[in-house]
């Protein structure tokens, strides 16, 4: 239904220092290697990491057949603004996709925490205010992918 959001979460532990972690977010070729989910790529045109500053970057998929786009048949473009950067704690950023569709409107709010643990980081997600066109099974594949990007690139 159209209008209806939700919050959705997803967490992994990372064999990497927190700060690791948090370097691999603001630089923006690092970013670009590691954040799009499997059978995705990115490219990122702006990219600001401060506090109210933007960023926009297009999502390609490798092959759109099976999950078009929001912006065009094989891609999505998100467009946000970073709103706080703790180093090796938190990273907090709004992400707007760009669509005609209704279903894909409004800002969701993603919470990227960081907790120094033993082993490693334990890194977690909280996105809020999903859009109701986003598939939860979707975007919770898409969240476990991310985060296994993350570890596979940052405990390299």
């Amino acid at each position: 239904m159209a209008g209806k959001t939700r919050t959705d979460t997803a967490s992994r532990l990372v064999k990497a220092s927190p700060g690791a972690i948090y370097n691999a977010f603001v630089d923006p070729a690092t970013l670009g290697r590691w954040l799009p989910p499997q059978g995705m790529r990115a490219k990122i045109e702006r990219f600001e990491p401060h506090p109210g500053g933007s960023y926009r970057m297009v999502l390609t998929y490798d092959d759109p057949a099976g999950a078009p786009g929001k912006a065009s048949a094989d891609s999505d473009i998100v467009a946000g603004r970073f709103v706080a950067l703790e180093p090796g704690e938190r990273i907090v950023w709004e992400v707007g996709f760009v669509s005609d569709d209704p279903a894909f409107a409004g800002v969701m709010t993603m919470t990227w925490s960081l907790k120094p643990v033993a082993t490693g980081t334990e890194v977690t997600i909280l996105c809020e205010n999903v859009p109701s066109g986003i598939r939860q099974e979707d975007h919770d594949a898409g969240l476990r992918s991310t985060l296994e990007n993350l570890a596979a690139f940052t405990e390299g």
